[in-house]
């Protein structure tokens, strides 16, 4: 078959010739739209990223079309009416990341528990003294997740393997799920007032916009500490400075921050055409989170592993290859 790979990174290239010499595969480092989707009219098989808008004007010039594998878990750029109507196949990459941001919680909160963006400066200046550095164990405090998704559930097995007591709260609970991994479920108030850890993992909505508020804060018992790695906007940030500066909140991790461009998902930010669109030096100069020495900003790097990134076109690859055996994966 004949395979066009559209927005196509340097790195990409390797794991698409496992599909060559049996099929013809070209890879395009622009986007397709209407404007250029003839290069790809004989196409029985197109890969693309989150920049390339599948209508029918550009779905229409590729009468070949029998599989869309795209190379995200978001699928919105794909005009899945008319792929229905046209009998084309579409596929995704469900999940690349869930162990790889629940880990990247840990590494927060262990850096805030053992004090040790504070430690290496102390070692690397000369003075070799613990004094003043005293952390806190996790094994035995109680640890909120507020979502239980796939990082969610991977965050709540990593807890219960440092000894944590696991609450969690969900718009929609499951008990079997509870049962298996040894938490409870909770309302929202509740988790607010019995977490020690707080950690975030709901998708930013209308109706999570700024979920821990002044309000949330004022709930929480004193010294909780805050992890977010899913969106900036769940926090209400002036809110969360005044808790950090009256001890309400002893430490923060924080992955995003509100301030962030708005992204469909974390691999966009891999994405040479995002790094194109967008300057990120402004979102951080002078940011009084920064400065914060109960603070630890990362820039959004929680999903970004050799591994992950790795699994996203492992994953498109393996869809392909699954689709030509006749034994289709991951359809949406």
């Amino acid at each position: 078959m004949t395979i066009a790979v559209f927005e196509a990174e340097a790195r990409e290239a390797v794991p698409f010739d496992r599909l060559k010499p049996a099929h013809r595969v070209r890879l395009f480092t622009e986007g397709v739209s209407a404007a250029n989707a003839a290069v790809a009219a004989d196409a029985e098989i197109v890969s693309v990223f989150i920049y390339s808008t599948l209508d029918a004007a550009v779905l229409g010039q590729m009468k070949r079309l029998k599989l869309i594998a795209t190379r995200s878990t978001g699928y919105d750029h794909i005009d899945l009416d008319y792929c229905r109507a046209h009998g084309i196949a579409v596929c995704n990459v469900p999940t690349y990341g869930k162990n790889t941001v629940a880990e990247h919680v840990f590494a927060l909160l262990l850096g805030l528990s053992h004090r040790l963006p504070e430690a290496v400066a102390r070692a690397r200046s000369g003075q070799f003294s613990p004094e003043g550095l005293e952390g806190f164990d996790l094994a035995g405090k109680t640890f909120g997740v507020i979502g239980t998704g796939h990082i969610g559930r991977h965050a709540i097995r990593i807890a219960k393997g440092f000894a944590m007591q696991v609450i969690a709260c969900e718009e929609k609970p499951d008990p079997a799920l509870a049962e298996r991994l040894g938490f409870r479920f909770v309302p929202l108030d509740e988790l607010l007032a019995e977490s020690d850890v707080i950690s975030l993992h709901v998708p930013l909505t209308a109706a999570t916009q700024n979920l821990l508020s002044e309000a949330a804060f004022a709930r929480m018992k004193s010294g909780v500490v805050v992890i977010n790695t899913a969106r900036g906007g769940l926090i209400d940030t002036a809110a969360l400075i005044r808790a950090l500066r009256s001890g309400k909140v002893a430490g923060a991790g924080l992955d995003v921050l509100p301030e962030e461009p708005l992204i469909r998902e974390e691999a966009e930010l891999v994405s040479s055409a995002f790094a194109g669109q967008h300057d990120l030096k402004s979102l951080i100069a002078n940011h009084v989170l920064l400065n914060m020495p109960n603070v630890i900003v990362t820039p959004h790097s929680a999903f970004y592993t050799r591994e992950a990134v790795q699994r996203i076109i492992e994953t498109t690859v393996g869809n392909i290859e699954a689709f030509l055996t006749g034994a289709p994966v991951n359809l949406v």
